[in-house]
């Protein structure tokens, strides 16, 4: 096994490959493995669905006596909708949550709640390390908890399943941290799009989860890869139909529609808010109650369980009410049932994974706004005009905007429901209320461990943190290197460059590796260079610096080669770059300070919204003592006249008198 996995390492290139993750050395990596990744992920989902099944026919089904209904693509299908369980329901939901509280509790308390939101929190805060025990701990925990009665989703576990095994994958392989992330994204997308049978939504939601206002950029053709890889094999055991079946003949027929799906997505944006405030009060209710942690389960199993006695609707995974709430049987139910269906779901995944129960709250999010936009049709057919003849596309819609708006996930969401209903057709009506459900969501997120941007990520705190290095180059920071051929002895090697580590190059030249300062110091003089010789990442003379220093963090080295052309240029080390960045800031100081004491350099981004963008400078009328010098337009520097259009996404700088400050910040705010 050790002989497979340094085979396998070796032939994975060093190179992250920085801003080029399009590149073919990207690919070639990622291909290889993204693929690994799926096949655990879609044999993990599969795993998973089995014991979710063999939990619910024991406890639910053979306790409880009562068997959750299926959607069409888990086998469910047109017929009596299940009657009442038993009165021993209560119970059994209780010892659920306590068994899986025992078991997550023993072994792996971060297994507790759901698991996506621990992924996420690997990925932004422990360089995407997840422990080993924590898939067979999820899997077991989580069909206890669901199978029991609990309301939770399987995306949690099957997500947290394989963003586990990429990490285990990253350890084995020895990558950087910042591949190790991708991998654990990867993972995470591959598991989800696997358990609902929806690879593009998956591969999707790899890169759109980690964020509330940005996108994973570099997990996107991984997560592609390993998301159909996963669909393919869980496929192979379950079949490839969408969950809800395909619905064929849903679409939006008339255009008076429209506002219809915009109330819809107010009301999606209003309960998505809602479910996570009870969510998160609920689970700190739980959190501040005196009592053994492994004993709060049991508690909100219990009163799940008395819920559920009454609206058995809200219990298991709630997929098959779901499919039901889809046709013309929506007339059947009772009014009050339909419209507090929604609610008592909230409640009872709250008590369920809020308690330190296990299981996901993205499967009972689109349940929840499925079964809200049951309730608008049910209220709004046979009032409103043009109003669709089943509540299907609600329900469809319904499902997109509730999750995708509280997950600021709306792009994945609607691929992933789209791909789960076999319908493309209600994407129109569905952008709309996935627009105004997430403008009306604002900042607010079900998904604590969500960062918002890509600069308050510490895996890209360097590159965006410092944007002054993005304007430097490696040849900026350029030294000399020390190389020898790998034929020769360390014997061959100079005292001083012993001490800081040389090149090794090939019979031809190229660069073979490195040999360390650690390795020539404990090797006998005798000792051959190509023996010595590790990888290391190689870096380029025109790569950006802010890349470099990325890259070498990632690889915990302190220096790394430059090749010209494949060939060794010099190195560059932390010191070089932190060096060629304070000298270049020192002279823009310099620069900058060099003009006299009255006056001030300014530097202006001309926003969309700003009032002069789209005027030329003799419109604008700026006050005298002040002076455009130099407009950048889309990295092209522009001397300015009188006649110059200000455009939006303009940088100006200004020189102006001291005193005018003021006046010219008052006078472009407007």
């Amino acid at each position: 096994m050790k002989g497979l996995l340094d085979r396998l390492r070796h032939s994975i290139p060093w190179r992250d490959a920085g801003g080029t993750f399009e590149g073919q050395a990207y690919l070639a990596k990622w291909a290889l493995l993204s693929t690994i990744i799926g096949v655990v992920a879609g044999l993990g989902a599969a795993l998973f669905f089995v014991a979710l099944d063999l939990a619910t026919d024991l406890l639910l089904g053979g306790l409880a006596g009562y068997h959750p209904p299926l959607p069409f693509g888990e086998g469910g299908g047109p017929g009596p909708l299940p009657g009442p369980p038993s009165w021993v329901l209560p119970l059994v939901v209780a010892m659920g949550g306590l068994i899986s509280a025992a078991i997550v509790f023993r072994w792996a308390p971060e297994a507790e709640g759901h698991g996506t939101d621990a992924a996420i929190d690997a990925i932004h805060h422990r360089g995407g390390r997840i422990r080993a025990r924590i898939p067979p701990v999820k899997m077991l925990a989580s069909a206890i908890t669901i199978g029991s009665g609990g309301s939770g989703g399987r995306e949690g576990p099957a997500a947290q399943i394989s963003a586990a095994f990429g990490s285990l994958l990253g350890s084995w392989l020895r990558l950087s941290p910042h591949d190790r992330r991708v991998a654990v994204a990867a993972g995470m997308g591959a598991g989800i799009g696997a358990i609902f049978r929806a690879p593009l939504g998956g591969a999707v939601m790899a890169a759109e989860i980690l964020y509330v206002h940005d996108l994973e950029v570099e997990a996107l053709i991984p997560g592609l890869i390993a998301s159909i890889v996963g669909y393919s094999v869980f496929g192979a055991f379950f079949g490839f139909q969408p969950i809800f079946g395909a619905q064929p003949g849903i679409a939006l027929d008339s255009p008076i529609q429209l506002p219809y799906y915009a109330v819809l997505g107010i009301a999606c944006g209003i309960v998505g808010i809602l479910y996570a405030r009870i969510f998160y009060g609920v689970s700190g209710g739980f959190a501040r109650l005196s009592l053994p942690a492994w004993t709060k389960p049991a508690i909100g199993g219990l009163a799940v369980g008395l819920i559920g006695l009454a609206i058995p609707q809200i219990l298991h995974t709630g997929y098959g009410w779901v499919q039901a709430g889809m046709g013309q049987d929506l007339l059947g139910f009772p009014l009050w049932l339909v419209l507090i269906l929604p609610f008592a779901k909230i409640l009872a995944t709250s008590l369920s994974i809020g308690s330190g129960g296990s299981g996901g709250i993205f499967g009972p999010g689109m349940v929840i706004g499925g079964m809200l936009g049951a309730a608008v049709w049910r209220l709004g057919f046979g009032i409103l005009p043009a109003m669709p003849a089943t509540p299907a596309p609600f329900v469809i819609v319904g499902m997109m905007a509730l999750f995708g708006g509280i997950a600021h996930a709306p792009l994945a969401v609607m691929l992933m429901v789209a791909e789960m209903t076999g319908n493309l057709s209600l994407l129109a009506p569905a952008m709309i209320a996935v627009a105004m459900s997430t403008a009306l969501v604002g900042d607010r997120t079900i998904y604590r461990s969500q960062l918002p941007n890509r600069a308050a990520a510490p895996a890209h705190r360097v590159r965006l943190s410092f944007p002054l290095l993005s304007s430097l180059a490696v040849r900026d920071a350029l030294g000399p290197a020390a190389s020898v051929s790998e034929a020769a002895t360390v014997e061959a090697v100079g005292a001083e460059d012993r001490a800081a580590g040389v090149v090794v190059l090939d019979a031809v030249g190229n660069v073979a590796g490195v040999a360390s300062a650690d390795a020539l110091a404990a090797s006998p003089s005798g000792t051959l260079i190509r023996d010595l010789a590790r990888g290391r990442p190689l870096l380029e003379l025109d790569q950006p610096l802010d890349e470099a220093l990325e890259t070498l963090g990632d690889a915990q080295v302190r220096w790394a080669p430059v090749v010209d052309g494949g060939r060794l240029a010099g190195r560059v080390g932390v010191r070089d770059i932190v060096r060629a960045y304070k000298s270049t800031l020192r002279q823009s100081v310099r620069r900058v300070t060099a003009l006299p004491p009255e006056t001030a350099l300014l530097e202006i981004a001309v926003a969309e919204d700003s009032f002069f963008a789209g005027m030329t400078l003799a419109e604008i009328r700026l006050p005298a003592g002040s002076l455009v010098v130099s407009v950048l337009r889309g990295g092209e520097v522009l001397f300015p006249r009188a006649e110059t259009r200000v455009l939006a996404g303009d940088h100006l700088t200004m020189l102006v008198a001291a005193g005018s400050e003021r006046s010219i910040r008052d006078l472009l705010a407007g």
